[in-house]
């Protein structure tokens, strides 16, 4: 008897409990984009009957001839203990045409209870630069539909690739309505900077109307609950079936203001936590990674690079893991603050890090070799100089140690490796400060640009999905204060939609109306262009 017989007979008894679902995506008129985001009408409660996919699927990390497709088996995203502690066959298809009339590739995997019963398959032999269709089977419940696409092939031009960009979505601090919009923009590809999940608020299917800090997540079974938490809204799963997604991670898919192996409450077993966190963001995501041996998750390496034909070279970066701890913490804590330079010495050790040794010199080699007509480095945080007071010298400014500003020298370790490696039109993708920003990087970044400090990269910054910012008044001191700091908005709420075409690359902020209506309208705040051979941004 095989093993896929034997795992299939120890769950039999499991499997004939789950009914027909009526509800559920029909497998032979079924739309991904009529059904993106659309949740069947099923009892979500373990037993007969419930759902298998109430986390909906997802699919990432594409390249020209394979693509990620994901999903995880639970059936009630608030009772993970009620899941069984065995393996379960799951089956999977990906077609050609939304109706599955065209099966291009068909298999089963097998979804454990090691990995939270999640299921990752690098769909492989595909044809470059083609949309399709994919969707899981348990019994006889069909998940629903996702739409993906691979890369274009490496030699060709693109003459267009259409990116979302977005981060930062506190569940406590307004509705997903942003991710209804990223579905419904359609776009080739969705771009995640971090802060996926927050490690606390109560464990809720609503979004609550007012923040209550309770339940903070330290486990790998607390981690586990609130990526279930986060990825049971209905928007989310939509612009997850929409379009592959290319992610990386920040601080609070572990802990407030980490660095490396270092949290705010300076616990000395915080390794632990971090290996838990790492690991539950390995099972909710979409990403080609190898799983490392057990008890090998606190080293997970998340930084990769991926090609969208000569069009663009995305560098997927990992400013969390390798970085120096923070500069002057306040006494007797880790974690950030704000200093005057002067007053901060540490602020000048050459040897502090942002990206480490190791992905420094991986970056310097990525951006040396590559063919890319856009050079796009998507990471967490500004990199642009955005002091707090202002400042006659680097000396006076006042910076918020968390960011690049904190990490003067290593910034100036990757403007240097900008400057001499050749690459293409360096854009820079930030999230992390909740905040709008359209920048200019110049090779002296607290100065303002001129023929001996010209202009490096152009860097396009996104607001949060939910998670709130300071007032705009402040923000519009910020922007006068920095010369490289062009726009600025930090009062709504949104994403970033970017057309990238051979000879231009323009930025759209997308602002909602208002993040606690799900419904919420968006408009266009501000439009950015940068041009193919010109480094700085033009509003639009």
């Amino acid at each position: 008897m095989d093993n896929q017989r034997r795992i299939f007979l120890a769950t039999a008894g499991h499997l004939a409990g789950l009914a027909t679902l009526a509800a559920c995506h029909d497998s032979r008129s079924g739309n991904a984009n009529s059904t993106a985001g659309a949740r069947p009408t099923m009892p979500v409660s373990a037993g007969q009957g419930a759902y298998p996919f109430s986390l909906g699927v997802a699919s990432g990390s594409p390249l020209p001839d394979a693509v990620v497709i994901w999903t995880r088996i639970l059936y009630d995203p608030l009772n993970a203990a009620a899941m069984p502690a065995l393996a379960i066959p799951v089956r999977w298809e990906m077609a050609d045409d939304e109706h599955f009339g065209r099966i291009v590739a068909k298999g089963s995997t097998t979804a454990t209870p090691a990995l939270a019963h999640s299921v990752h398959v690098d769909v492989k032999g595909l044809t470059p630069g083609r949309w399709y269709f994919y969707r899981f089977i348990l019994g006889d419940a069909v998940s629903p539909v996702g739409r993906t696409r691979t890369a274009p092939a490496a030699a060709s031009m693109p003459e267009r690739l259409k990116l979302a960009v977005a981060s930062c979505q506190h569940w406590e601090f307004g509705t997903y309505a942003a991710h209804r919009h990223i579905a419904a923009a359609a776009p080739d590809l969705v771009a995640f900077l971090g802060d996926y999940i927050y490690e606390w608020g109560p464990y809720q299917l609503q979004h609550p109307k007012r923040a209550v800090r309770v339940s903070e997540s330290f486990t790998l079974a607390d981690y586990r609950n609130r990526y279930a938490q986060y990825k049971s809204d209905a928007h989310l799963q939509a612009a997850h079936h929409v379009a592959p997604w290319i992610v990386t991670w920040d601080d609070h898919e572990v802990a407030n203001d980490y660095a490396a192996d270092r949290d705010e409450r300076l616990n000395p077993e915080f390794i632990l936590r971090r290996a838990a966190a790492y690991q539950a963001f390995y099972e909710h995501m979409p990403l080609r990674l190898s799983v490392p041996k057990p008890g090998d998750f606190a080293n997970m390496r998340i930084y990769q690079r991926y090609d969208w034909g000569r069009l663009a070279r995305f560098h997927v970066l990992d400013d969390r893991q390798y970085r120096a701890w923070h500069a002057c913490p306040p006494k007797g804590r880790g974690g950030s603050t704000s200093v005057i330079r002067r007053d901060c010495a540490a602020l000048s050790d050459p040897q502090r890090t942002m990206l480490g040794d190791v992905q420094q010199r991986w970056l310097d080699d990525g951006l040396a070799s590559s063919p890319a007509r856009w050079n796009i480095l998507a990471q967490q945080t500004l990199i642009a100089q955005n002091s707090q007071l202002p400042f006659k010298q680097d000396a006076d400014v006042r910076i918020w140690t968390d960011g690049w500003d904190g990490y003067p020298l290593a910034r100036q370790r990757l403007l240097e490796s900008l400057r001499t490696s050749g690459a293409s039109n360096p854009v820079v993708l930030s999230g992390d400060v909740h905040s709008f920003f359209a920048a200019e990087i110049s090779r002296y970044p607290t100065r303002a640009a001129t023929r001996n400090n010209q202009v490096l990269a152009s860097e396009f910054c996104g607001t949060s999905i939910t998670s709130p910012s300071r007032p705009q008044k402040r923000t519009e001191e910020y922007v006068a204060i920095n010369p490289g700091i062009k726009y600025g908005k930090s009062d709504q709420r949104g994403f970033m939609l970017l057309d990238v075409t051979p000879e231009t690359t323009t930025a759209h902020f997308q602002a909602l109306a208002d993040v606690q209506d799900a419904g919420s309208a968006i408009a266009t705040a501000a439009s950015f262009v940068v041009r193919n051979g010109r480094a700085g941004v033009v509003k639009v």
